[in-house]
């Protein structure tokens, strides 16, 4: 008997930011929603795509991001495994922390709660403990929830948009 409360086969809404700056990022985006899909995880809304400086160091090859609102019965645990399993298959490999990638997927929020887990000595925090410090996250997921608030600040994502540096506005480019 499944405890009262779980988040397993119940609808939970999702904000999930994607982002490549290796090899074809574009096509790496485009997959990943693919293989998201095949996950049986329903893509909601989509963002338009966004260029950026590589972060934290802009000598990286630039990012192509998006964020996109999914639709799942998926536990965070569960999606988490799902996500990482997505980014090996686009051809993720281990590398230093904040290091180019094909392929990154974060969950940003997830119905709006706040979790703290940890799984294999990995700690999971939702939301992302640094997306609103980020213009590549704020800037398409204001694009496709404009009411959208951050669950532990209790500011809106106009706010956020706001308090970034004026340097983060100026650098993030539509495509």
């Amino acid at each position: 008997m499944k405890k009262q409360g779980t988040l397993e086969n119940r609808a939970n809404y999702v904000y999930l930011a994607l982002g490549s700056n290796l090899g074809n990022k574009i096509s790496n985006l485009i997959k990943t929603q693919q293989l998201i899909i095949e996950s049986n995880i329903q893509i909601l809304k989509s963002s338009s795509l966004y260029k950026t400086e590589s972060w934290p160091n802009k000598k990286f090859p630039f990012y192509v991001n998006s964020v996109i609102l999914v639709k799942t019965s998926f536990n965070p645990i569960k999606l988490f495994n799902i996500i990482k399993s997505i980014e090996i298959k686009i051809g993720r490999k281990k590398a230093i922390k904040n290091h180019p990638r094909v392929c990154d997927i974060d969950i940003i929020d997830f119905n709006g709660k706040v979790y703290n887990l940890e799984k294999n000595n990995q700690n999971l925090s939702i939301p992302h403990k640094s997306m609103h410090l980020r213009n590549f996250v704020l800037f398409p997921l204001f694009e496709i929830s404009k009411n959208w608030s951050h669950p532990i600040l209790k500011r809106n994502i106009k706010d956020l948009i706001f308090s970034l540096p004026t340097d983060e506005l100026r650098t993030i480019k539509l495509i």
